[in-house]
């Protein structure tokens, strides 16, 4: 899964990409923003571990496995 999140009073956005299914991140984003949590925790598919505070996140978007085209369409 993609998953780019926004962050407040930031310009730019964290992007990575994740092995998790999209239950377990849903699951795991609306915890944080209840309130039941104070910050989101999500891993990479490379092993890196994100901690965001639950007071600066702006959005969450979560994409799907679908792949990129390459080349030209005709």
């Amino acid at each position: 899964m993609e998953i780019r999140i926004g962050i407040v009073n930031t310009a730019r956005e964290l992007n990575f990409e994740s092995d998790a299914s999209l239950s377990d991140i849903e699951s795991a984003v609306s915890a944080a923003l209840t309130g039941s949590e104070t910050f989101l925790k999500l891993s990479d598919n490379k092993g890196k571990v994100y901690l965001v505070p639950t007071a600066t996140i702006g959005f969450v978007e979560i994409g799907s496995d679908e792949g990129r085209r390459v080349g030209f369409v005709a």
